[in-house]
């Protein structure tokens, strides 16, 4: 017995080194923006569309996976997830990148191709959050889908500082090599150590929902909530580094450790998240709080953009309380949902969080080009506040902070 319970954190280490990996692309890959738009030729807007491609796969292709996670379980859609990305970052390394090609890319190839990797690692999301569901009780859930979410600023962190210095010290084709060569390593990591005979789901309890989550408008509204929330996240991994590049003239060591500080705090903020709300049972309630906190650091942001050290300081703040919703999110949305259909409710939450990860970056360019740099984090704050707006029904409802157990008690 005390090997099983064991053997769930052993479970979940993988499910992080996976989510790890492919937030090594999706979060480090913005941040070589300001060697991409120079290597490439990109125009702002051009580099603002690939930048997001990513999020536009993943959020098209979330709900399907997630619906085929609950089909065929988490061990082989994680493994398919891994290795098609692989296969996909080897096609850009070969022929998509200024050192291969000779006659220049175009943007939207590289968006198309970036978005296919997105589309194919947009899995690992789904599979390795139905795990947590499954092999963890609603005491730890909060806490274990907070560590698994925290492998995303973490393998964002790693990304920022490695795939800029790749790009900068050997090119792109390196870059999305070492990648693919990621993806496929923890992909054999998965089809060798995760026990794929866990077909009765020990903490499996039913849901109070009577409808499939893609009906429930209780679930839509944590999942709306989440894309709006994602908005100031997005809005600092894929352009703070050009806007404190252009408008408060930081150098790029300085810009990376900058952005590897926020993932990593971000990250703790993640896991503290999880294991105060599995506690308190008060997921909403915190959702709100972070709603309310990041809206106002982005609107402070807006009012002292040009000094450089509130600039600094708030962006910091922006990006914080962008990054440290996420685990609580996905928990309530599965929890809504129960495990038997919580990788279609997870599915749901990754829509509109990638959704709003492909079309952050086109707005923050659009708006920074004709309006300005204080014009994008005002619109970053009235997006983080618009969140609010999907908590109103929650006010002083028992059931949204309560275990699905805890609701079928008699």
């Amino acid at each position: 017995m005390n090997k099983k319970n064991n053997y769930r954190w052993f479970v979940l280490g993988i499910g992080v080194l996976a989510q790890a990996t492919f937030a090594m692309g999706f979060a480090g890959i913005p941040i070589t923006g300001i060697l991409m738009r120079e290597a490439y030729d990109f125009s702002l807007y051009e580099l603002g569309f690939v930048l997001g491609s990513m999020g536009l796969g993943v959020a098209a292709s979330e709900i399907i996976w997630g619906i085929i996670t609950d089909k065929l379980g988490d061990k082989t859609v994680l493994i398919l997830g891994l290795w098609s990305s692989a296969m996909v970052f080897v096609v850009i390394a070969i022929s998509l990148t200024p050192e291969t090609s000779i006659n220049g890319i175009k943007y939207l190839h590289l968006g198309a191709a970036l978005a296919i990797a997105g589309a194919c690692g947009g899995s690992i999301n789904s599979s390795s959050g139905r795990t947590v569901m499954s092999w963890f009780d609603d005491s730890e859930r909060g806490f274990a889908m907070s560590v698994r979410q925290t492998a995303i600023p973490v393998g964002g962190a790693i990304g920022t500082g490695l795939l800029p210095w790749l790009a900068y010290s050997y090119g792109f084709e390196v870059t999305f090599l070492v990648l693919a060569v990621a993806s496929f390593i923890v992909g054999l990591a998965v089809f060798f150590f995760i026990n794929s005979k866990h077909t009765a789901l020990k903490h499996e309890t039913k849901s109070t929902l009577t409808v499939t989550p893609l009906k429930s408008v209780e679930v839509w509204r944590v999942v709306m909530s989440a894309g709006f929330l994602t908005v100031p996240q997005m809005a600092v991994l894929t352009f703070g580094g050009i806007y404190m590049r252009d408008v408060l003239n930081i150098n790029l060591a300085l810009i990376s450790v900058i952005l590897i500080g926020i993932q990593l705090g971000g990250g703790v903020l993640r896991i503290w998240s999880g294991y105060y709300t599995d506690k308190k049972k008060n997921r909403i309630p915190l959702l709100k709080y972070y709603a309310i906190l990041g809206g106002i650091a982005s609107f402070v942001l807006c009012l002292m953009v040009n000094n450089t050290y509130m600039g600094v300081i708030f962006l910091v703040l922006t990006g914080l309380f962008g990054h440290a919703w996420h685990g609580i999110a996905y928990t309530e949305a599965a929890v809504k949902a129960g495990v038997e259909r919580a990788g279609t409710a997870l599915g749901m939450v990754g829509t509109t969080v990638f959704i709003a990860s492909f079309l952050t970056p086109i707005l923050v360019s659009r708006i920074a080009h004709s309006y300005g740099w204080g014009a994008v984090w005002a619109a970053v704050a009235i997006l983080t506040f618009a969140s609010l707006l999907c908590f109103i029904s929650f006010s002083k409802k028992k059931e949204t902070s309560t275990s699905i157990g805890e609701i079928n008690e008699p």
